[in-house]
């Protein structure tokens, strides 16, 4: 039985080790090549395969000179408005959230756009521990190895902006016919205001919700300076 449990504990070990290995491997390769696909995008697809639908992914990187400072600015103010200056994890927003929580308010949390990004590239979704824990892992390791241009450049071109749409300048798009450099703040608050649900609110023929949103977020832009 001592032996045994000394090999299970061996290749818990080594798969420990090739995993921390893998993940930073892969970290390093993403800092400068294009991510072509998400979990995400694969688990649409699937679901859209179920439900007997077609499946659609409509997703063109490009770079972060190429999507204008007035959605990287929206984002920002309607997301995470301490991304700038954090190092990963908002305990401010975290902190609010569980308290919300506490008194049976729903709030979307306090995932920062690095957490968000971690998630997006590298996990499936869900709510386990597991996955917060990796998520948390994954973060470190893009905060120290991307930096906070790399991480709005990826967290731009990757994040669900409509029902099959994926990214800035397919976005952009999408939803003015346009592309992602040329938005305006109008644009740019309607697009960062649908992300909490983008396959239920639409950033064009808003609800009045959601117009309200961008008008708070057009105000927010205005704080927001881009240093990174």
């Amino acid at each position: 039985m001592k032996k045994r449990i000394q090999k299970i504990w061996r290749w818990i070990k080594k798969a420990m080790l090739w995993f921390l290995a893998v993940s930073v491997v892969l970290v390093i390769f993403f800092k400068w090549v294009p991510i072509p696909w998400t979990p995400l995008m694969a688990t649409r697809a699937v679901e859209n395969a179920i439900d007997g639908n077609d499946m659609v992914c409509s997703h063109d990187w490009v770079p972060l000179e190429e999507i204008s400072p007035n959605l990287q600015k929206a984002v920002i103010a309607s997301e995470d408005a301490n991304f700038l200056t954090h190092y990963g994890f908002d305990f401010d927003a975290i902190q609010k959230a569980m308290k919300s929580n506490e008194k049976g308010r729903k709030l979307r949390g306090g995932s920062t756009i690095s957490q968000q990004t971690a998630k997006n590239v590298f996990l499936w979704q869900g709510r386990s521990y597991l996955r917060k824990g990796l998520e948390a892992y994954f973060t470190v390791l893009i905060e120290l190895i991307w930096g906070k241009e790399r991480i709005m450049e990826v967290y731009l071109n990757s994040i669900e902006m409509g029902d099959g749409v994926y990214g800035a300048q397919e976005a952009s798009r999408y939803w003015y016919r346009k592309d992602a450099v040329n938005l305006t703040k109008m644009e740019a608050a309607g697009i960062a205001a649908i992300l909490p649900n983008p396959r239920k609110f639409t950033a064009t023929n808003s609800s009045a919700k959601i117009n309200r949103k961008k008008s708070r977020i057009i105000h927010g832009i205005q704080a927001v300076k881009l240093d990174y």
